[in-house]
């Protein structure tokens, strides 16, 4: 088997595992899910709901959040035509990241909301974007991983879209004290990836050099 169909080969097995944890830490947040058996005194859907309305806003956020890594995580992969070492370690980086964004929603759930499992989880949420920018920054210029119908303008594109989730993430954490603050926090993200796409434009016209 030659080198390049084996790395191939490679590359195929980690998108596969990358798609099977993120779709299983999908159905693990469904699980988060309040349920109403957990309360003999909820009677109707609306006593639930009333009940558990923080719970269902967080999971429902963590789902968007994990969703959104998983599109990207995609969209990444299709530039990619091999792997390596390197590349690999970070990927799985990613995953163990992933696996701890989980860990946190369902520590701040058993817990209770407060600061610190407030900030352990946008700290995950974070650090799963951190280890996405960095295995793609390291394919695309350390480890010659991409594929060359890639242009320069596009991967420039492409690296400062990335930039935007865990930079949210990042946002959120001041917010960890405030009652209702950090969720509401997350909603500054479409405002996020506005700023980087307007940054995205000025880096292709000239004015401005990525970071």
């Amino acid at each position: 088997m030659s080198i390049e169909l084996r790395e191939q080969r490679q590359l195929r097995r980690l998108e596969t595992l990358v798609d099977v944890v993120f779709g299983i830490t999908i159905w693990r947040l469904f699980i988060l899910l309040p349920r109403p058996g957990e309360n003999p005194e909820w009677v109707s859907l609306l006593d639930m709901l009333a009940d558990s309305v923080l719970n269902f806003a967080v999971v429902l956020i963590a789902l968007v959040i994990v969703i959104i890594y998983w599109v990207q995580s995609n969209l990444l992969f299709k530039y990619l035509v091999r792997t390596d070492t390197w590349h690999i370690v970070l990927s799985i980086g990613q995953l163990f990241a992933l696996l701890l964004f989980l860990y946190a929603i369902k520590v701040g759930i058993d817990l209770g909301a407060d600061a610190s499992t407030r900030v352990f989880e946008s700290a995950m949420a974070c650090l799963l974007g951190v280890f996405s920018f960095s295995a793609w920054y390291y394919a695309l210029n350390k480890g010659n991983l991409v594929t060359d119908e890639l242009d320069d303008d596009e991967a420039k594109v492409i690296t400062e879209r990335i930039k935007a989730e865990p930079v949210t993430a990042a946002i959120t954490i001041p917010f960890a004290a405030g009652m209702w603050m950090w969720e509401l926090s997350w909603f500054i993200y479409p405002f996020v990836v506005y700023l980087y796409k307007r940054r995205k434009k000025r880096i292709l016209s000239g004015h401005d050099k990525p970071s």
